[in-house]
């Protein structure tokens, strides 16, 4: 085996972990993916024969492709945008998968699984904190192999890093982690929907609850506060609440509305300690939806 053939190896050994760190940096499969590639295509025309820890070296050159990204989807953001008249809204990219059924590779993707909520916040930071998190905080990759990505001292690449912990932990309080509890939750809104049950509806949620419906470019798109105005929206919505089936969303229960095999919504959950629902996220961009694999759902 040649160099060039050791090296696509080893690469394709730490791929599922690359497109890990990718995803929790862009938010996006598609992007992901893309910056894998590009990282795959820098590695094989880089001099790798003086590197000690190859998954480290490939970690930080896919790192640097995903801090590029953000930096250039930023600058399109707010050309395009008046951003004191317009409040952004955007539900990152799920990872959608079977109650039932465990994907391994999904399992590889979300590693210490990380909740659509926690993704939505992530999306709050700068490109540099988001990097300096990401890398440090959910991959341990030490602050001196960051700070030469952001082109900071490893001592401002902590500060970059603290100070997006504080934001993460201030937006996205702990949630429960009981999936039983979760389950019963998704089972009864299901339920309530179904039945137009709007005093089931309101009484899964916090008072303070937070909806965020991300159409694309429909007039859907919104972000609502309070448990009434969410169950209110929530209620609207019965009509479709016939194709509503409970699905795993980023290793959460979920729900997902599907038609003929095709995914028209998505709605993910965040429950506090009481139990009750203090977030959800729905996706319903035609144009995502019609990427999105619901092809495990019963026919």
């Amino acid at each position: 085996m040649d160099d060039d053939e050791y090296l696509a190896q080893r690469f394709e050994e730490h791929r599922g972990h690359l497109r890990a760190v990718a995803y929790r940096m862009l938010g996006s499969l598609s992007e992901a993916e893309d910056a894998v590639q590009e990282g795959w295509l820098r590695a094989s025309r880089a001099d790798s024969s003086g590197v000690d820890n190859l998954g480290g070296w490939l970690t930080t050159i896919v790192g640097r492709i995903c801090l590029n990204m953000l930096r250039s989807r930023s600058t399109r953001r707010e050309a395009a945008l008046d951003v004191e008249e317009y409040e952004y809204v955007h539900v990152p990219d799920p990872i959608v998968g079977s109650v039932d059924v465990v994907d391994p590779e999904q399992e590889v993707l979300l590693a210490d699984s990380v909740g659509l909520a926690l993704m939505v916040v992530l999306e709050t930071l700068s490109p540099a904190e988001r990097l300096s998190f990401v890398l440090h905080d959910m991959f341990a990759v030490p602050f001196e192999d960051i700070a030469p990505v952001v082109d900071r001292t490893p001592a401002a690449t902590r500060q970059l890093a603290s100070r997006a912990r504080r934001r993460v932990q201030g937006q996205s309080p702990s949630p429960s982690t009981d999936r039983a509890r979760q389950r019963e939750v998704v089972d009864a809104f299901i339920s309530a929907a179904r039945g137009g049950d709007f005093e089931a509806l309101l009484a899964l949620l916090d008072p303070d609850v937070l909806l965020r419906a991300d159409a694309g470019s429909l007039p859907a798109t919104k972000l609502v506060r309070g448990a009434r105005v969410v169950a209110e929206q929530a209620y609207s919505f019965r009509k479709f609440a016939a194709l509503n089936q409970p699905v795993l969303v980023n290793g959460m229960p979920g729900i997902v509305a599907a038609k003929d095999g095709r995914a028209i919504s998505l709605l993910s959950f965040t429950l506090g300690a009481d139990g009750r629902i203090t977030e959800m996220n729905i996706l319903a961009d035609p144009e995502r939806m019609a990427d999105l694999d619901v092809s495990f759902l019963p026919a």
